[in-house]
């Protein structure tokens, strides 16, 4: 269990400052996104992930693939998503994924992703400002999303008076996870 949970966090830290040596905007979006805020205000309420997700600019896919590389990352595209594994055995779901800023990740959803410009350095990374992090959360509402909200709905980083700068969409999403707090 620890190496697995220690295995991210290497992934994690490695594949940002890849990023960052190479000036290529990012953020860290995702489950380590929610830990870094969560982690923010009480370290022992951090959930753990097996992912790295990190958004960039289409724009600048081309020198995120180069800066990846470059520290040992493979890249593959699996299922139309843009992946880097540690090495040619690594799985799929432990990889870096790449979400693309300012597009819909499927087809319906209310909004597209954020922008990259919307991150802050947290944890020794850039990662979504808490309320863009919010936004692609209730974007997304998968089963996970829901929990990383709540998660963040119980150390007080997220309360009611959130539905009122929301679209209302989303401020509907939040407000069912406000009454719903244990899901």
């Amino acid at each position: 269990m620890v190496n697995a949970v220690e295995s991210v966090r290497v992934r994690l830290v490695r594949a940002t400052q890849a990023l960052a040596k190479h000036n290529v905007p990012y953020a860290v979006v995702g489950g380590n996104a929610v830990a870094a805020w969560v982690a923010s205000v009480d370290e022992e309420a951090v959930r753990n992930t097996r992912d790295v997700d990190v958004m960039i600019n289409r724009s600048d896919f081309r020198a995120a693939k180069q800066a990846l590389e470059s520290e040992g990352f493979i890249h593959r595209k699996v299922a139309g998503m843009d992946l880097f594994l540690d090495d040619a055995k690594a799985k799929p779901r432990t990889a870096v994924h790449v979400i693309f800023s300012g597009e819909f990740v499927r087809a319906g959803e209310p909004l597209p992703n954020p922008g990259v410009e919307q991150s802050t350095q947290l944890g020794g990374f850039r990662v979504l400002n808490l309320d863009a992090l919010v936004r692609i959360k209730l974007t997304a509402f998968r089963d996970k999303d829901r929990t990383h909200v709540r998660d963040l709905i119980e150390v007080g980083l997220v309360d009611q008076s959130w539905t009122d700068k929301l679209p209302a969409a989303l401020a509907a999403r939040l407000q069912s996870l406000l009454d719903t707090p244990e899901g």
